[in-house]
């Protein structure tokens, strides 16, 4: 058996602890004492896999009145990134950015 096939086993069974343990309601401590888990792998392999999947994008919408102009704009990636365009960023500039983004780590 290859490795890559003895690896994507483990990795869906990461992913769905992690699931589990988002829809649980429990700390990641608790979680992985209920399922006899080492809370360090568990941090390990959610980065892991976290890592691995592609940036999504969200649909935005915003409310009229709270937009300011000449503010930007504000992108929150599924991973927790925070990325801020400043008004006026060249169009060049902003297809590299998105480009590396869409890159697989």
């Amino acid at each position: 058996m290859k490795t890559s096939e003895v690896a994507q086993p483990r990795r869906e069974v990461w992913r769905e602890l992690i699931l589990q343990q988002g829809k649980s309601g429990l700390t990641v401590q608790a979680f992985c004492q209920k399922h006899g888990v080492s809370w360090h792998s568990f941090y390990q392999r959610r980065k892991r896999l976290a890592e691995d999947q592609p940036v999504r994008f969200a649909l935005v919408q915003t409310q009229p009145q709270n937009v300011q102009r000449g503010t930007g704009v504000e992108l929150w990636l599924s991973g927790g990134d925070h990325l801020h365009i400043a008004p006026g960023v060249d169009a060049a500039t902003l297809r590299t950015v998105l480009s590396v983004l869409r890159e697989p780590r």
